[in-house]
């Protein structure tokens, strides 16, 4: 049986497995946070260009972060060093900024936590590096519209499973695979808390969505096949198959009447086309 926790700014907040319900001062923390994580992707997106280094970017993440007021959730993380994670084509997540550079007909991923006064904004963004080839831009924009989806099924009353089954039905019809190993997480005060949001699921399943909820959706979609595997780095995943990956994140909170997208790009660049 799922437990549901009501908390508020004064509360201590434990990874205890239940699903926290949040009180109009987490909403706008989570706002704040939110907005802070997209501005910092709008402000990087014009050095997204061939020649540039994932490490020049993830300086320019952390620069960005600190002068917000916040730090990287990610630096010091289970060992992580880095202020973003920079996935690109065959990359599905997790990907450690260095000092490769990016080429053109690269996709790429990138993912960036600010936390700030005590609240995580967590948001991922896909970038097409020049000239891209036609199905490598098709995933991208599937990989959107499977985010896009996946939220609109976020409603009061609505199940969990709702959402992945939404996204999965969609990656389905261009064939593309759906990957199971990674999948979109509470947050709020912690990092990453309850509940797991699976991005392939059966509909009508999993527990019931509160107002109060705070939690991303970050399809992962594969080119290929949906199995990944784990580089010997311990954080770097790669689809099996080598097939290009895109990934699109927002951080939302369910609200009485729907949702609230926390993580929304205030110059309007949600995907690429926007910018």
């Amino acid at each position: 049986m799922t437990e549901y926790q009501v908390i508020d700014s004064r509360d201590t907040v434990l990874r205890d497995g239940t699903i926290k319900l949040h009180g109009p001062d987490g909403y706008e923390g989570m706002r704040k946070a939110g907005q802070l994580a997209a501005r910092i992707l709008d402000e990087i997106t014009p050095m997204v260009q061939p020649g540039v280094s994932t490490g020049e970017l993830d300086d320019k993440v952390r620069e960005l972060t600190l002068d917000g007021g916040a730090v990287p959730a990610t630096m010091g993380y289970r060992g992580y060093a880095h202020s973003c994670c920079i996935s690109i084509n065959h990359v599905v997540c997790h990907g450690i900024p260095s000092e490769k550079t990016l080429k053109d007909g690269d996709i790429v991923n990138i993912d960036v936590t600010p936390l700030l006064d005590g609240w995580h904004g967590d948001t991922s963004r896909m970038f097409l590096v020049g000239d891209v080839p036609l199905k490598a831009r098709r995933l991208v924009d599937v990989t959107y519209e499977c985010l896009m989806i996946g939220i609109d099924k976020a409603q009061p009353g609505a199940r969990l499973g709702d959402i992945g089954a939404a996204i999965e039905e969609h990656a389905r019809q261009f064939r593309y695979g759906v990957v199971r190993e990674f999948c979109g997480h509470g947050l709020g005060r912690l990092f990453h808390d309850a509940p797991e949001v699976v991005h392939a699921a059966k509909a009508g399943t999993g527990p019931e969505l509160k107002p109060g909820m705070f939690f991303t959706i970050e399809p992962m979609i594969n080119l290929g096949k949906p199995w990944v595997k784990l580089l010997s780095d311990g954080w770097t995943a790669v689809t099996r198959d080598k097939s290009l990956s895109a990934q699109f994140e927002h951080s939302i909170g369910i609200t009485e009447t729907g949702n609230e997208i926390f993580t929304g790009s205030p110059k309007g660049w949600h995907k690429p086309g926007d910018y």
